[in-house]
């Protein structure tokens, strides 16, 4: 068949619907792609109507952030690769909920990695250069632990390379971490299932938080959660004279952990 892609569709509003008669009588020969990113079809208008009923309509909607990881597990696992849990959250946690930007970095690995591997934390540190060892993801568990040292020794890293690891994204992710504690709190029966239900994450992740739950109150996390909105306000400048984003971590540490 000829494939004809109109890109960027949405730029065409004002007169995308001169398509209608060809909706309406499509081609045989012809696989006709219309792409509209960013905004939506208008439902109301003939085109979308056309559309509906001589083609298929696919909605692609962006994916939340706790759903990069399985996401990353399933597009692996339907090229013939495995990964392993950390190894996916460590790529959705440093690469965010771009697609485009996370497929690169997977095509990279495809490159490198003979079929059939299952990508580990050493393989995304040594080729993608996010350290398996001092990470948010790490910094999370961490604290999540009320381990101090590993706590510390991460703020430490982050002092030295705070370019690779800006404190908007630390506070942002443990912002969300204390928040889900609070959900977690609100539970009336804390299991593995229950707790990955409600946050809507693997249950693979559940002990963390389940872990947390225990060193840490309801009371505490509301407490983490407004000292991260002081922390976030002063490295922004607020009420601060550029105090280093090391100094403002290890801050919160000493307040939330001891």
């Amino acid at each position: 068949r000829q494939v004809i892609i109109v890109k960027e569709a949405q730029d065409l509003s004002r007169t995308i619907e001169k398509l209608v008669s060809y909706a309406e009588n499509p081609q045989p020969t012809t696989l006709l792609v219309v792409c509209y990113k960013y905004k939506k079809l208008d439902k109301r208008k003939k085109l979308y109507k056309a559309l509906n009923k001589e083609g298929v309509l696919f909605e692609g909607k962006k994916l939340y952030d706790n759903q990069i990881s399985p996401w990353i597990i399933r597009t692996l696992k339907s090229q013939g690769y495995g990964i392993t849990q950390k190894a996916s959250h460590m790529l959705a946690e440093f690469l965010g909920s771009d697609l485009g930007k996370v497929s690169n970095e997977l095509n990279k690995l495809k490159l490198i990695l003979p079929k059939g591997t299952e990508i580990t934390p050493e393989h995304i540190e040594e080729n993608i250069g996010i350290s398996k060892d001092f990470n948010n993801f790490e910094l999370q568990n961490a604290i999540g632990e009320k381990n101090k040292l590993k706590a510390h020794r991460i703020i430490n890293y982050f002092s030295q390379n705070p370019k690779d690891n800006p404190i908007v994204l630390t506070s942002a992710l443990l912002f969300s971490f204390f928040s889900k504690l609070l959900q977690v709190h609100s539970l009336s029966n804390i299991n593995d299932k229950s707790v990955a239900t409600a946050l809507g994450i693997s249950p693979y992740f559940s002990k963390d938080y389940i872990t947390a739950a225990r060193n840490y109150s309801m009371r505490d996390s509301s407490k983490a959660i407004s000292l991260l909105r002081v922390m976030d306000l002063k490295s922004k400048g607020v009420d601060s004279n550029a105090i280093p984003s090391g100094d403002l971590l290890k801050e919160f540490l000493v307040k939330i952990m001891d």
